[in-house]
């Protein structure tokens, strides 16, 4: 007797299968495909991500195992390890990002933010790269050095909602700072870099739009000060200043001027320099934002350990852009979940709980909102004591 829906039939609902089907009628996804749809491959995909599957075989065989379930998990009828392999070589991968990227635009609409104290009206992003290692023998095609693959994935985060924007893969080689000419700055919002980023070309490209920018300066920065402003130094401000730059080149690339503040962090010892062009916002705000970058690099640790882009499915180019885009589709689906059921865990427990659950018949609903009983405590423990 069916009790109702498998929980990862009840997940897969928060899915537009509609747009998903307008993309694929973009670019010929169907065509010439009798049983195993791109829609069924899609779920395959989350599948075998939010069930943490270690790679196609162990996928396929768990797949098998509970193929009488196929039809109400979206599965279809042509699921086999040659049929998702072919599909994940041939099809093209723009499918899956395109998808991706219709799915944070409607997270974000939904999203809360959490975790940010700052009273900033715009948005606050941070641009960063994080390289994955890939065997050069197996991944010919993503050359970085003589023995060794790998390509670099390129994320703009958003700060306020904990949700990537923008997703963008090249080869290891080339380097983090080219990937900000495919970013389109919105005014009076504000982009964190690193110092990697540092190209004072690019910079004032982002400032004549309207948009805001902070950046760790490098150690070797040459400037002229033209004018110090006050500055609380009990909260760890040494100073404020409005500089020139200095250098031939560098001040025909930025002829404008920029505000230095030099901050010191009691936590790690350690004494940072920061630029930027907005000159409102308090100095101790525009620490605490380049802090907030850490957030991006959570994101990175925290997608590398629970979804899987370290080992792929395939070995062809197309086939590892799919893999990844259908990881990011699964952690923004998440997120969608969460902020949809109001769930007050966190992203990596719910994919923990969904990971042991797919294959139940549990509302999801109420496997994400039962209370922690981790820390509960017996208010008359003491009367629980026998001797």
């Amino acid at each position: 007797m069916n009790q109702g829906k498998y929980v990862f039939a009840q997940i897969t609902e928060f899915l537009p299968q509609r747009l998903f089907d307008s993309i694929v009628s973009k670019y010929n996804g169907n065509k010439y495909i009798k049983h195993f749809s791109c829609w069924n491959q899609l779920l395959c995909m989350i599948f075998g991500q939010l069930g943490n599957r270690q790679s196609l075989s162990d996928l396929i065989l768990c797949i098998m195992a509970h193929s009488n379930k196929a039809y109400h998990l979206g599965f279809g009828q042509g699921v086999s390890k040659n049929n998702l392999a072919k599909s994940n070589e041939r099809r093209n991968y723009l499918i899956f990002a395109d998808y991706a990227f219709h799915l944070i635009s409607i997270a974000r609409q939904y999203a809360i933010t959490e975790d940010f104290e700052l009273s900033i009206e715009g948005n606050v992003y941070a641009f960063d790269a994080t390289v994955i290692d890939l065997c050069i023998s197996v991944f010919w095609w993503a050359k970085f050095r003589r023995t060794k693959g790998a390509i670099k994935l390129h994320t703009l985060f958003d700060v306020k909602t904990s949700i990537p924007c923008f997703i963008h893969i090249t080869e290891a080689a080339i380097h983090e700072v080219n990937a900000m000419d495919d970013l389109q700055y919105e005014a009076g919002s504000f982009y964190v870099f690193d110092r990697g980023y540092i190209d004072f070309e690019r910079l004032f490209t982002l400032h004549k739009t309207g948009a805001y920018f902070v950046i760790r300066a490098k150690t070797n920065f040459n400037f002229k000060r033209q004018q110090s402003f006050k500055c609380d130094k009990t909260k760890g401000v040494k100073c404020d200043q409005s500089v020139l730059l200095t250098g031939y080149y560098v001040s025909k690339d930025y002829p404008d001027k920029l505000r230095r503040i030099k901050y010191y962090d009691e936590e790690t010892d350690v004494e940072f320099v920061y630029l930027t062009n907005n000159f409102d916002l308090p100095a101790i705000d525009i620490a605490m934002l380049y802090k907030y970058r850490w957030k991006i690099e959570l994101f990175f640790k925290w997608i590398k350990q629970h979804l899987k882009i370290l080992t792929f499915w395939g070995f062809s180019e197309n086939a590892v852009k799919i893999q990844i885009y259908c990881a990011i589709i699964s952690y923004v689906l998440v997120s969608i979940i969460k902020t949809q059921l109001k769930s007050p865990l966190t992203n990596y427990e719910i994919l923990q709980i969904l990971n042991m659950s797919l294959l139940d018949k549990t509302p999801v609903k109420e496997l994400i909102n039962k209370p922690n009983l981790q820390n509960f405590k017996e208010p008359l423990y003491n009367q629980l004591r026998i001797f």
